[in-house]
């Protein structure tokens, strides 16, 4: 009876996508209805005795919904709506277009695909996936339209390269984790994730959309400018693109700054405060009013007018990731993540697809990149490290366990996930069109990665 658990939470999200797709009802109310369906769902089995737990109430699962909601906008509001604010600037002061045609013109149409991946990795390394999205969204959109191509074909590579790199790199907290469960070495996670990486983004953002179709979207409307700035008027090149990396640099300095900080002290406080991906993208926002406002002999009240559009044009996301929020915590509330590893528990065989299997499993039940990658490490752990000594078992190769294991969090995702709306909402795609983009090539992104986890074990572990 136990499988009621995966039966549910399959119904609820059937039952989303059927009302979405079919009716066009606004997806929030979609995966609110979706949500309430898997909890009341559990409520009834729990009450009549097919599943065991504690019982469920109405009001708890109210409780459960709302703390979803809230938790997951907690920091993501302010990232994902002051990260739009700086686009829209962007955009709207030329600044996006002098990036654009710098690019264009310095490396050729031939190359901008090559920099924008170089960008995407950069960026996936240095700051939360959320902001990495943002700040790369409008040089996506802007180099598209002046290279005159579907900016969907350059979204993809570079947006599979800030994934990657976010999921299988320290210092990303999921990376950190898993080398610190499986007791492995950093460096050689580099040293291993390298070739993957390479081979990842190759694949997904090369020879994947050969296999898409057109890939050709409307631009959204909030990366549309309002009119056409001349180019006398667009601030510089460097001032274009180094506004959009302030957040890059802060939490980069910030987290170097810790090395020699000593925790429990005022500088210690101070420089992390700062650091802080929330007060990071503020302080970027507020640079790119006056570099892209003011300082360009714009009146304060344009910089406002601007503010507005982009919060306006961005609410509905919000939102929309916050149902997504209910939702992920419902399903999480119903104890499926236990349920499925004590389902794979005693299961033989490899050891890295079974860690990169679970985490996948686990990654589309909950939506949450980094809590499957640590569930999933904590039952392979179990299996493969000698309680006695730490150490791994059976020649496996703790940095390629680690690989197998973040690629799986790096998955197909659908509606329990806050990066499929934000890709979903920034791009103004409808939630078909996003599975076939993001879905598919997140999971060429695993794919590909379990499959070079693979081939670098026939040779060192």
């Amino acid at each position: 009876m136990a499988l009621l658990h995966v039966l549910w939470i399959a119904l609820g999200i059937a039952l989303m996508l059927w009302l979405n797709m079919k009716y066009k009802l606004n997806a929030m109310l979609a995966l609110l209805l979706a949500a309430l369906f898997i909890g009341v769902a559990e409520m009834v089995s729990v009450s009549a005795g097919w599943l065991p737990g504690d019982a469920i109430t109405l009001g708890s699962l109210l409780e459960t919904m709302t703390t979803g909601f809230g938790s997951t906008l907690g920091s993501l509001a302010i990232l994902v709506v002051f990260g739009a604010v700086i686009g829209k600037l962007m955009v709207d002061s030329g600044a996006a277009t002098q990036i654009a045609q710098t690019l264009i013109a310095t490396l050729g149409v031939r190359w901008v695909k090559v920099s924008l991946v170089v960008c995407g990795l950069v960026f996936g390394l240095a700051m939360f996936y959320e902001v990495a999205f943002i700040v790369l969204a409008p040089l996506i959109i802007a180099v598209a339209h002046e290279a005159k191509l579907p900016f969907m074909k350059l979204a993809i590579p570079a947006v599979a390269a800030t994934t990657t790199a976010h999921s299988l790199f320290v210092p990303q907290p999921g990376p950190a984790a898993l080398v610190d469960a499986y007791g492995a070495d950093n460096g050689m996670v580099y040293i291993y994730g390298i070739p993957v990486a390479i081979v990842t983004i190759a694949v997904t953002g090369w020879v994947l959309p050969r296999f898409l179709g057109t890939l050709d979207f409307a631009i959204p409307e909030i990366m549309q400018a309002d009119e056409a700035v001349a180019p006398e008027d667009r601030p510089s090149f460097a001032v274009s693109l180094l506004t959009p990396l302030i957040p890059v640099a802060i939490m980069v300095g910030a987290t170097v700054a810790n090395i020699w900080l000593v925790e429990d002290t005022l500088a210690y406080d101070i420089v992390n405060f700062v650091g802080s991906s929330e007060v990071a993208i503020t302080i970027a926002m507020i640079a790119a009013f006056v570099l892209f406002g003011t300082a360009q002999k714009r009146d304060f009240s344009w910089v406002m007018e601007r503010f507005e559009e982009a919060v306006r044009a961005i609410a509905m996301v919000v939102l929309i990731i916050g149902a997504g929020g209910a939702l992920k915590e419902v399903i999480i509330d119903t104890g499926i993540g236990d349920f499925i590893g004590t389902l794979m528990t005693g299961v033989d065989a490899n050891p890295y697809v079974m860690a990169w299997l679970i985490t996948v499993l686990l990654r589309l039940a909950t939506g949450q990149g980094v809590v499957s990658a640590m569930t999933a490490a904590g039952i392979i752990g179990a299996a493969v490290i000698d309680p006695s000594t730490g150490a791994m078992t059976g020649g496996i190769d703790p940095a390629l366990l680690v690989l197998a294991t973040a690629a799986g969090s790096n998955t197909f995702t659908h509606v329990n996930d806050a990066a499929f709306w934000l890709f979903k909402g920034y791009f103004g795609l409808s939630v078909k069109d996003t599975l076939k983009t993001w879905g598919l090539f997140q999971l060429c992104n695993s794919l590909v990665g379990l499959g070079m986890v693979l081939l670098l074990s026939v040779f060192v572990g």
